[in-house]
């Protein structure tokens, strides 16, 4: 039982897209010399935890929970795409602020999940057998409406699962994580100043990557903000600049980094850097913010087993209730992830429960 979970919860570098998105243009793989600096830190801090989950999950269970189905995905996918059409009407036809500004919400959560459907193409959860074309297109498809690249993401997101935990491994925590504990800079993040701090990360971290990998980001990155830009000026054109803003501009750049800020509260912030099983957030779940989030609240879950598909995380939480209370793990919410990092300003990666409230922006200290 042990060796499935370890198979689970294993760092899967090589499932993207059905191949290897570090691959040279000769066909080779320079995987293994831009990687060689990194520590693989979870997989080295994580032997103990695989053990715990093998006991705490059932052959059966973990059978169940891997289950794929390209259907159910589709048809989430579908949702998605007509609510984007809908909010686009919507924002169109409307310019009553009691009507558009929600429809604004909607249309800005909406791009923000198809980051959502993308990482379930990282994690090559779509299909129940590899189609590497297919998961291109659908990758390509979904990376669009946010602007990213899609193999950007791709080789961001696995190298964070597998150097969870690593102040310097891990590019998320390294790069994205706010080094400034000050309310000021981190309400920065829920603002159109997400982008350059998050292109700078990337570009960062992308200087890492092998030329080939550099130039496929690069074009991919093009044809996203070209997109973005021909919306823009097409709504512009035929619907005049007010349509534009509450259809696109205010969507993208004011609405979408609140809902990135929010779900990142509840991934990573408000952990027990001492107990590996503890390295993400316990969300409690909710069907308000499963909806809203496509279950990406589910985060810690999604870290134990990165190839449960999306739909089947709230059950896996359910199962897995009663390790959380042997291990006595804190559920935490939104509401409270939100005061705790504003208002009593708390670092992130952190254990709030053992921290001081931070005053005047001094760094927050943790009680032994």
């Amino acid at each position: 039982m042990p060796l499935i979970a370890r198979k689970c919860i294993d760092f899967t570098h090589k499932r993207a897209f059905g191949a290897d998105p570090a691959r040279s243009a000769d066909g080779g793989s320079n995987r293994a010399t831009i990687l060689e600096v990194k520590s693989h830190h979870y997989s080295q801090h994580s032997a103990g935890l695989r053990a715990e989950l093998g006991e705490a999950i059932t052959r059966q269970q973990m059978r169940d929970f891997h289950r794929k189905s390209a259907a159910r995905h589709l048809v989430v996918a579908a949702r998605q795409f007509a609510l984007l059409g809908l909010a686009t009407w919507g924002l169109i036809r409307f310019d009553n602020p009691l009507v558009w500004v929600p429809l604004a919400f909607v249309q800005g959560f909406t791009v923000f999940n198809f980051t959502i459907l993308l990482h379930e193409v990282v994690h090559g959860v779509v299909f129940e057998t590899k189609r590497p074309s297919a998961q291109r297109v659908l990758g390509l498809l979904y990376a669009i409406p946010s602007g990213i690249s899609a193999s950007q993401f791709t080789q961001w997101h696995l190298d964070h699962h597998a150097e969870l935990g690593s102040d310097e491994d891990d590019p998320k925590r390294h790069h994205l994580s706010p080094k400034v504990n000050k309310r000021w800079y981190k309400l920065l993040y829920c603002t159109p100043v997400l982008f350059p701090i998050y292109f700078r990360a990337a570009r960062r971290e992308s200087a890492t990557y092998p030329p080939a990998l550099q130039r496929t980001i690069g074009w991919e990155r093009k044809v996203s903000v070209a997109a973005h830009l021909t919306a823009i000026g097409l709504l512009w054109y035929f619907f005049g600049l007010y349509a534009a803003l509450r259809t696109s501009i205010i969507p993208v750049f004011f609405v979408f980094p609140i809902a990135f800020t929010l779900n990142r509260l509840g991934q990573h912030y408000d952990i027990n850097p001492d107990d590996p099983a503890q390295w993400g957030t316990l969300m409690k779940g909710h069907w308000f913010w499963d909806f809203v989030y496509l279950n990406s609240n589910y985060h810690l879950e999604h870290h134990y087993f990165p190839g449960v598909p999306f739909y089947r995380l709230p059950a896996l939480q359910r199962a897995l209730v009663p390790f959380y209370a042997r291990k006595g793990m804190r559920w935490q919410s939104y509401g409270r992830l939100v005061y705790g990092w504003i208002v009593e300003n708390h670092a992130p990666h952190t254990d709030w429960s053992r921290a001081e409230p931070t005053k005047h922006g001094r760094p927050a200290t943790q009680s032994r």
